[in-house]
């Protein structure tokens, strides 16, 4: 880094992140979930309305949204804070070929050695086709 900002292009803007915990929520109790070798997804399809106290995307503009949950059980600030960068930079580099209405939850499966860009990638896209195949009905069922 050398103190000049990224272009527009190179990060996720505020109204591309689940940042609430209702917006979470609604994730895990509507989306649906697959999960492989470096991460569970859990996906959920079809967004309501935003609110107005929620940030909005430029006009015309809707892109699919990304939360990440990396448990403590990951290490230490540093460690978790790099895999969270390594998550949000796979979602960003497909995220023109993620569906436009989608709200999706990361959560990376616990692993001694780094976890490898381009197959953080590929996985991604992997079991999202995997989610985007089963049927609407297949979800878990809420606690109680």
């Amino acid at each position: 880094m050398n103190g000049t900002p990224a272009p527009a292009e190179a990060t996720l803007h505020a109204y591309q992140r689940l940042k609430s915990q209702r917006h979470f929520k609604r994730v895990y109790q509507r989306g649906r979930r697959a999960g492989g070798q470096w991460m569970t997804l859990v996906a959920c399809f079809g967004r309501p309305p935003l609110r107005y106290e929620e940030v909005k995307a430029p006009a015309g503009r809707t892109t699919a949204r990304l939360g990440l949950s990396v448990s403590k059980d990951h290490g230490g600030a540093v460690r978790r804070n790099k895999l969270k960068r390594l998550l949000r930079e796979a979602f960003r580099l497909e995220q023109h070929r993620l569906p436009t209405d989608l709200d999706l939850v990361i959560i990376p499966r616990q692993r001694d050695e780094d976890f490898p860009l381009q197959a953080l990638r590929e996985e991604l896209m992997q079991l999202l086709q995997r989610i985007q195949q089963q049927p609407a009905g297949d979800r878990r069922k809420p606690r109680r």
